[in-house]
């Protein structure tokens, strides 16, 4: 059997394929042979390619590389239904992302391709630099430190009206609470934060367990001093924060979106912060990516931007190279897959 380790320069063909072989020779499985593909990201932006999101590389790269592979382990190769059709050897798309967006779904279960994909494999990352944006933006820390660089001492910093808020006692409310939503929430118990969570999938029990209360979306916004964004992005959560919604928060509240970008309407963002309303906004998601050069944003000392780089620690790659890899490992043995994105696909055979 042959297997496409289509990597990145975050999860490499190398990471890819030292899992698959770690996974099968823990069964004394006969190693497949393996053809590395290397794609660009993130060098290089991702974004749709032939139909499908956030996709690196090109169609034809992915099928003159998977031409006789049965498997392709990848993080961003365009899986797309041209890709598929014209790899008609092609069993099992091993996505190591929370949600194969890099695949057409429907193309890989008309035609029988399963497709897995690796949850949780960048939550506690993504948790942490969350906890990072919500300091950065409460205590002002990215100013701060542009002005130490321009060779200003803002003694003026101390004062009352510019001073940060301290985490302890504060009401933080968050968006969505799965797998990365716990974890900030848990974080920010230790720091003393009282948290309310918004999420239609979290029932009362599980919130209380947890020690965070359940409540709806508006009374969130409205009462919470910081606001974190968790959710995942789909046709409902779209613009979920927008004009309306941002003028519920309580005038200087912050806000941080460490998720994702098309959970934020942007457009009314530059007035919330120049009136007041938003008294921080923290992003390392945009609803463009990279955004323009003449983006209103860039320059404000109250907004905290990053390049998209929640998730990336060494080992949510490790991590995510081991899940897909032992998705593979399930293949090898004829079991049945962990987590199956198409599960109309009912059988997985080697």
């Amino acid at each position: 059997m042959r297997v496409l380790a289509a990597g990145d320069n975050f999860v490499s063909p190398d990471l890819l394929v030292t899992a698959l072989e770690e996974e099968v020779s823990a069964d004394a499985l006969e190693p497949p042979e393996a053809t590395r593909l290397h794609l660009p990201w993130p060098v290089e932006p991702f974004g749709p390619v032939g139909g499908v999101e956030e996709a690196s590389g090109t169609e034809e790269q992915v099928i003159a590389a998977l031409r006789g592979a049965e498997v392709c382990m990848t993080q961003m190769a365009p899986v797309t239904a041209r890709v598929i059709d014209a790899c008609p050897g092609l069993r099992l798309v091993s996505v190591c992302r929370g949600g194969p967006v890099n695949v057409d779904l429907e193309a890989a279960t008309r035609t029988g391709v399963a497709v897995t994909y690796a949850p949780g494999r960048n939550a506690t990352a993504a948790a942490e630099y969350a906890i990072a944006m919500i300091l950065a933006a409460l205590r002002r820390v990215p100013a701060a430190d542009a002005e130490m660089r321009e060779g200003r001492w803002r003694g003026d910093f101390y004062a009352y009206d510019q001073a940060g808020v301290e985490l302890d006692g504060t009401l933080v409310g968050l968006v969505g609470y799965g797998a990365i939503g716990r974890i900030v929430a848990r974080i920010l118990r230790a720091f003393g934060a009282h948290v309310l969570v918004s999420d239609p999938y979290t029932d009362k029990a599980t919130a209380e367990e947890d020690g965070v209360r359940l409540a709806g979306l508006e009374e969130l916004l409205a009462t919470c001093t910081v606001v974190s964004l968790h959710a995942r992005l789909t046709e409902e959560t779209r613009n979920l924060i927008d004009a309306d919604r941002l003028a519920l928060m309580p005038r200087g509240a912050v806000l941080v979106n460490t998720a994702r970008g098309g959970l934020l309407d942007h457009a009314p963002l530059p007035e919330a912060l120049y009136s007041g309303r938003l008294g921080a906004l923290a992003l390392d998601v945009y609803d463009v990516e990279p955004p323009p050069a003449d983006w209103p944003l860039l320059g404000l000392d109250n907004v905290v931007t990053t390049p998209h780089l929640a998730g990336a620690t060494r080992q949510t790659a490790g991590r995510a190279a081991r899940i897909v890899a032992g998705e593979v490992g399930r293949y090898l043995r004829g079991q049945a897959p962990r987590h199956l994105a198409n599960p109309e696909v009912r059988e997985v055979r080697a």
